[in-house]
């Protein structure tokens, strides 16, 4: 049996990309997985049965992030899915991943980006609660750039910012219950969302790969393994944490 046998994951925004990674090796490690997507609800159909093909249990939740009330609806959603079952392990992973800089940010820009990637995980956590399992995990995937300034995704890197001071607080607060709560910051992923400007252009892939000390551009998997030590019995003794995930970038 897997070391997360037993017990219930939430990963938001699971249907690609690093939290597809995540849902998929939580899976692996025996939990049922809960991943929520906005609007593919192809991909994330696409998991599920991945995930069900290597012998694991998933399903997944629609989920529009970013506006009021998206918590509740999350939760409603999970409880009609589940019958009122608890939680053990929640990973905020879904966000916007940049911003415009200082000179083109608009309000309507600001309000969003830190909509969908604080205020979010905020209420989700808040609602969470309620349902959340002594002993259990909160997992906010942040970003390296919230230790590295790049002014050109200003307002991303704030969200970011934020997000760990939101781990930081979250974890004094639910000690007492034996929750544990960290961050993982990844740095610079092979993802479809930067195969624009990373997979298309080999200059940018080379460049990408230097900035870490390990020399080459990171896996959504290489995410996904921090997040499954973070989720297991393994990591007890840790939280209130920024665990770096960028493989060693701009060191």
């Amino acid at each position: 049996m897997g070391r997360l046998a037993g017990r219930i994951a939430l990963v938001t925004g699971g249907s690609r990309g690093i939290g597809r990674a995540i849902a998929r090796r939580l899976a692996a490690d025996g939990a049922t997985v809960a991943l929520t997507y906005a609007r593919e609800s192809a991909a994330a159909d696409e998991v599920v049965r991945s995930i069900a093909k290597d012998g694991g249990r998933a399903f997944a939740l629609h989920a529009e992030l970013g506006r009021h009330g998206d918590a509740t609806a999350l939760w409603e959603a999970f409880d009609a899915a589940t019958g009122n079952a608890r939680v053990d392990i929640v990973v905020n992973n879904a966000g916007i991943g940049r911003s415009s800089d200082l000179a083109g940010l608009t309000e309507a820009e600001f309000d969003k980006v830190f909509a969908v990637n604080v205020r979010a995980p905020f209420f989700i956590v808040r609602h969470a609660l309620a349902r959340l399992n002594d002993g259990g995990r909160i997992i906010n995937i942040s970003s390296g750039v919230s230790r590295v300034a790049m002014p050109e995704i200003i307002a991303y890197g704030s969200t970011k910012g934020a997000l760990d001071t939101f781990t930081l607080n979250l974890a004094k607060a639910l000690g007492p219950r034996g929750i544990t709560v960290n961050s993982v910051a990844p740095g610079i992923i092979d993802t479809d969302l930067n195969a624009g400007w990373l997979r298309a252009d080999p200059q940018a892939w080379e460049q990408a790969s230097a900035i870490s000390a390990l020399g080459r551009v990171g896996t959504p998997e290489d995410v996904a393994d921090v997040v499954a030590f973070l989720a297991s019995d393994d990591a007890r003794w840790v939280t209130g944490r920024v665990v770096d995930a960028t493989g060693g970038s701009a060191l």
